[in-house]
């Protein structure tokens, strides 16, 4: 830890011995304050879909922290979280009818990020019995699942058992190593004087918990906004600029979804993901084009939101400096497959899914029936739980991810259906 973060570290001691835990949190929406976050996945913590964003009611202003004696008699809010109740094969729609084999490469991935992670015991063991299979054998990859798994079908507190399924992909977009008049988006690395605090360390009850800010002086001031380094980017930035972009609203998108492809004039492409965050909460700019009447709110998805954008260049800026929050990059091999989600593996087109890790085990065989983007079709396939995202909150609720290219974001962008979920466990993390 840096002398700095230290100096910080003994500021907020003494700031947690004078004021209450509810003085540091917002308790308007669940939302953090702007410069504090929970943990980072490779998604950050940008929702991923616009439309659902737009679409979702808008919080209401940061309230007043009251006075410190106050905050001890306020009654803690505790909502019951989503549960899992045990189901038969049954009772999965269309469980026959899937192809199993083609989810098996996706299963073979997560039983590489399993190993290391909480109750690895149970995993470890069916992967162990996985690598007898021959993934290639629809009938023994089917045998498998049913003989090592219980499924359990995942229902909300209010006994809801439907939530919302969105996409995400994995986008193209042209840049350059060098600036010219073309290529003129800047894409971030992680700044150097950008404080990133666990609070858990100084305050276990915000475990999981993370600040970030800047140094003035000896005060810790928020760190800048999207509009503040848009301002400051004439001037010397205190971090790696990794590449330069031609289009910034594509850009915008790309930090949305959290990771990407930059193609550069020589047709040779670099892979980039997410690094971390300015701490500033997103703001939907699908949102406020609705809001305004540019949009209807049918019409707030990525592609009509860029479609605005088009016809309206000398807004964009504008527009997006109306989301503060801003993600920062790093430059990734160019492996094959997928981009690594918040599993540590490489996600699989149309098998890996994100999803609420306080409720769904990250790695976990997960049965999703919905239907394809804007239609009635049904989608009912076996997923595997391999990533998070910011927007991605409560039991059942699911990002599917369409995969890389200019197809798949056409899929993702209009994504937005009713679905249930099942878990597949094995019997010894079956809920009691």
């Amino acid at each position: 830890m840096q002398k700095s973060q230290f100096s910080v570290l003994r500021r907020l001691r003494r700031y947690t011995r004078l004021t209450p835990l509810c003085c540091f949190l917002l308790t308007a929406c669940a939302t953090p304050l702007p410069w504090l976050s929970g943990g980072d996945s490779q998604a950050g913590a940008a929702p991923r879909d616009e439309a659902a964003a737009a679409a979702a009611p808008a919080c209401p202003a940061c309230p007043v922290c009251p006075p410190a004696p106050a905050c001890p008699q306020a009654a803690p809010v505790v909502e019951a979280p989503p549960r899992l109740e045990a189901a038969t094969w049954a009772d999965l729609p269309d469980w026959q009818k899937d192809t199993l084999v083609a989810s098996w490469p996706a299963w073979q991935e997560s039983c590489r990020g399993l190993a290391s992670r909480a109750n690895a015991a149970a995993w470890v063991r069916v992967c162990s019995l996985a690598r007898e299979v021959d993934g290639q054998d629809e009938a023994a990859v089917r045998r498998f699942y049913e003989a090592h798994f219980i499924p359990h079908a995942v229902v909300e507190a209010d006994g809801r058992r439907e939530g919302m399924i969105t996409g995400y992909y994995e986008p193209l977009i042209r840049g350059s190593r060098q600036r010219d008049a073309r290529y003129a988006t800047p894409v971030l690395g992680v700044p150097a004087d950008m404080l990133s605090i666990e609070l858990g360390d100084v305050y276990p009850d915000l475990k999981h918990r993370r600040l970030r800010g800047r140094l003035e002086g000896n005060k810790v001031l928020p760190y800048w906004s999207r509009a503040e380094i848009e301002a400051r980017r004439g001037q010397h930035w205190p971090g790696k600029v990794l590449l330069w972009v031609e289009d910034p609203i594509e850009f915008f998108f790309l930090q949305i979804q959290g990771s990407g492809r930059v193609q550069l004039p020589d047709g040779s492409r670099v892979r980039i993901g997410y690094a971390d965050q300015n701490g500033h909460p997103y703001q939907s700019i699908g949102r406020l084009l609705v809001e305004r009447g540019a949009l209807k709110l049918e019409e707030a998805s990525m592609q009509g939101i860029q479609a605005w954008a088009r016809a309206h260049p000398g807004q964009v800026q504008a527009l997006l400096n109306s989301n503060p929050s801003y993600v920062f990059f790093r430059e990734l091999p160019n492996a094959e497959g997928g981009p690594i989600g918040a599993l540590g593996v490489p996600l699989t087109p149309e098998r890996s899914l994100a999803v609420d890790p306080r409720y769904i085990p990250l790695g976990a065989p997960v049965w999703l029936a919905t239907t394809r983007p804007n239609s009635s079709q049904p989608l009912h396939r076996l997923m595997l739980a391999q990533d998070t995202g910011g927007a991605i909150k409560g039991g059942v609720r699911a990002d599917f991810f369409w995969g890389f290219g200019k197809e798949a974001g056409e899929l993702a962008g209009r994504m937005k259906q009713k679905g249930r979920l099942w878990v597949l466990l094995p019997a010894e993390l079956a809920p009691r």
